[in-house]
């Protein structure tokens, strides 16, 4: 199944709304997190970070970093546009998205992350980053925190070959 079927709407940190199949064409890199978390989420973006670093550059232009809020009361898209700039993410290839918390709870269903808020501030969820081929199919999923990113660079490398 292809997350391009999913017609829900959401709003990036620029405050532009879109559909995930406006990212149709390329290589989708994504994680689900929430601005304020004090735990995983700064793995989960120090994940991100290194992943990004280590692609070969022939191949990220090809490739969007997305980050996915499972906060979206708190996680405004000025807020997201504030935690992009203080993590230096506030630009291509690097896209923050929010939307509500049905959609949120759909898209979370097809990436099989769980997340449950366990106070107005706080929530538990799973550490998965997943890659999307150009076509919006699930190919590879990294889970842990703080792991070895090889396999998720190579299942990368090896859908931007398939386009």
């Amino acid at each position: 199944m292809s997350i391009y079927n999913l017609p829900s709407t959401w709003t990036n940190q620029n405050g532009e709304e879109l559909q995930i199949k406006d990212l149709q064409g390329d290589v989708l890199v994504m994680v689900m997190i929430y601005t304020t978390c004090k735990a995983a989420c700064p793995r989960l973006v120090a994940n991100m970070r290194n992943i990004e670093e280590q692609l070969p550059e022939d191949i990220k232009g090809k490739v969007k970093m997305i980050f996915v809020s499972i906060d979206p009361k708190t996680d405004t898209p000025e807020r997201l546009k504030a935690f992009a700039k203080e993590n230096l993410m506030d630009e291509e290839p690097w896209l923050f998205l929010r939307s509500t918390e049905a959609n949120t709870r759909e898209f979370a269903a097809v990436l099989a992350v769980n997340y449950k808020e366990i106070s107005p501030i706080n929530f538990s969820h799973s550490n998965i980053i997943s890659v999307f081929n150009e076509k919006g199919e699930l190919v590879f999923q990294q889970e842990g925190l703080g792991v070895n990113s090889s396999n998720t660079i190579k299942n990368i490398e090896e859908a931007v070959s398939n386009m």
